[in-house]
């Protein structure tokens, strides 16, 4: 899933990441050289195999683009138009189900940023389209009594969680489009979460579905200590990001 960190839980399916890492700085600058090709070799192997890449070298590796393949399970589906739903549901009055088609209907937004890793790479001036979130909930009619949204994604293991003042954001987008092409599976496709001014953990992979709850609760990285309230530059929960 969206993780910054590849090789804190080898147990789920990356039990040799940490052989490869130190085998990566043994290589020094011949596997920075040959990182690139080979990372862009096993996205596509990736993307049609549909799985996360066992032997974990993808996590270490920079992919196209500078960006790396993170998956928090051994496997995730791939979903394409005639499967793929996304459902927004929880304390709204009326509850939805989007197909892939009535997404790219809605108004599209543009937003280019820099992509921050909580570990430190960066990705500069990218690209990402998409509807915004606040026009799904103002779609679904929030409840007075609604605090927060829920994220979840059809890994069935990833979640995250915005405060209903961050999900209406207007840089905050469920995402089609990536770097002007649509969203990849290995990116999280076909539609992924983008909050653009928190770390990337913050932006889920592989979106499925949107619920607004009364409380935020800490999504899968944040139950292993990353802050709940990821704004770039920022910790500790501080909720004091420039509203946008």
């Amino acid at each position: 899933m969206t993780s910054e960190h590849p090789i804190e839980h080898e147990g789920r399916g990356a039990p040799v990441g940490r052989r490869i890492l130190l085998g990566t700085l043994a290589l020094g600058a011949l596997g920075v050289a040959a990182a690139r090709p080979l990372q862009d070799g096993l996205d596509s192997a990736l993307g049609a195999a549909s799985q996360k890449d066992p032997t974990g070298l993808t996590g270490l590796l920079p992919g196209a683009g500078g960006f790396r393949y993170y998956s928090v399970t051994g496997s995730v589906p791939a979903k394409g138009p005639d499967d793929y739903r996304l459902t927004v549901g929880g304390l709204v009055d009326r509850p939805d189900v989007y197909s892939l088609a009535r997404l790219r209907a809605l108004p599209q937004t543009r937003l280019v940023h820099d992509v921050q890793c909580v570990t430190g790479w960066r990705v500069p001036s990218t690209a990402f389209e998409g509807v915004r979130l606040s026009a799904l909930l103002d779609a679904a009619g929030v409840r007075p009594t609604a605090k927060a949204v829920r994220f979840t994604c059809f890994d069935g293991e990833y979640s995250e969680s915005l405060t209903l003042a961050q999900a209406r954001r207007s840089d905050v987008l469920v995402a089609l489009r990536m770097q002007d092409k649509p969203v990849s599976h290995a990116h999280g496709g076909p539609v992924r979460l983008y909050v653009a001014p928190m770390y990337f953990y913050k932006s889920a992979k592989w979106l499925s579905g949107i619920t607004v709850t009364d409380r935020v609760e800490p999504g899968y990285w944040e139950r292993y200590g990353y802050d709940v309230d990821g704004w770039v530059g920022r910790s500790n929960g501080r909720d004091d990001a420039p509203t946008v």
